[in-house]
């Protein structure tokens, strides 16, 4: 098993769920919600402030797939905010791995209603314990396979600029 604290990320539409590992990969828990910034990077700056402080050597974004494994317009959406963060986290040598992470949403609803939250009241909660069931899936995968969960995000290289003559 890898040292060091890894983030595990949980893209929705209105929230971005934040949860992270012990330096070992044994256990992870809840960081904190981020609002999404759809217009603009503010949760992309957030996320990247939070790796920085807890000098997190990876980043693990769930990717929804349905339950026959396809892609959907979530899948590309957490893709793309991945390879986004992937840019922004670059300089500082942090990589993105994206993760399957079909039905961690509905499995953090459940252990909250078993704790007897609300699903109303605790929409940011769970978020939050969504990011922890995707992070802490990834690190069991990892300590059962001996390498690390899904694949790397790769960064998209900027378009070339037209050269005119």
């Amino acid at each position: 098993m890898r040292i060091g604290v890894r983030l595990g990320v949980d893209v929705g539409k209105a929230r971005v769920g934040v949860a992270r590992s012990d330096p070992h990969g044994m256990l992870a828990t809840p960081v904190e919600t981020v609002p999404r910034d759809l217009g603009g990077d503010a949760d992309l700056v957030r996320i990247a402030r939070v790796a920085a402080d807890l000098d997190a050597v990876e980043v693990i974004v769930g990717l929804p797939l349905n339950l026959r494994g396809e892609r959907t317009p979530s899948t590309d959406d957490a893709a793309a905010f991945a390879e986004r963060l992937a840019s922004r986290l670059d300089g500082d040598g942090v990589p993105v791995r994206l993760v399957d992470e079909r039905l961690s949403t509905v499995s953090a609803q459940g252990q909250l209603r078993q704790a007897g939250k609300k699903t109303k009241q605790s929409r940011s909660i769970i978020d939050q314990a969504a990011a922890v069931v995707i992070l802490q899936h990834a690190l069991d995968v990892e300590r059962a396979r001996g390498e690390a969960p899904g694949h790397a995000v790769a960064i998209p290289e900027p378009p070339e600029e037209e050269t005119r003559t």
